[in-house]
């Protein structure tokens, strides 16, 4: 089984209670944290290695470290292989920084799109800017509805219900 399924079993299992998924999740997202604070803080070294490597290097286990990697994988420039990931596959944090910050504000994660280490990596109109994007790309716009006894947006002059709307 790979290590993902392995990850995914272990993170998203029903019979968990609440008390223990709240602890669960807690310590993933605080171990998670560090290693964003780490790697946002060298932002032009590539942290490359073996999944095994890379957990040893940040102090975490394995399987949270391909959870950390399935977390960062559409933020990547070149995506990893991550369904048939093993603990000795080679990786690679090659990140985009706008694509990265955009999907942590996507998934809500204000604990890391808040992160100081972001100052030195993307201004603040940047960050405004892809914050905005991100937001409105979950909002639903309706267009204008045409009445029936409104001129026809073809430009015929028309009543709509007399034109386009005819068909309609």
């Amino acid at each position: 089984m790979a290590l993902l399924d392995t990850w995914r079993n272990l993170a998203y299992q029903t019979e968990m209670d609440q008390k223990t998924a709240n602890e669960f999740w807690g310590s993933y997202f605080t171990q998670e944290k560090a290693i964003y604070e780490q790697i946002l803080s060298a932002p032009d070294t590539v942290v490359k290695g073996t999944v095994k490597e890379l957990a040893d290097k940040y102090g975490v286990e394995v399987l949270l470290m391909a959870g950390f990697l399935d977390g960062i994988n559409d933020s990547l420039k070149t995506p990893n292989p991550i369904e048939t990931m093993e603990e000795d596959t080679e990786v690679s944090l090659d990140y985009d920084k706008e694509k990265l910050y955009y999907n942590m504000v996507g998934c809500k994660a204000d604990w890391l799109y808040e992160l100081p280490q972001w100052d030195a990596l993307l201004d603040e109109e940047t960050r405004k800017a892809l914050y905005k994007k991100q937001k409105l790309s979950g909002t639903v716009v309706k267009g204008k509805k045409i009445g029936r006894n409104d001129p026809c947006p073809c430009g015929s002059g028309k009543k709509y219900k007399q034109c386009c709307g005819k068909n309609a």
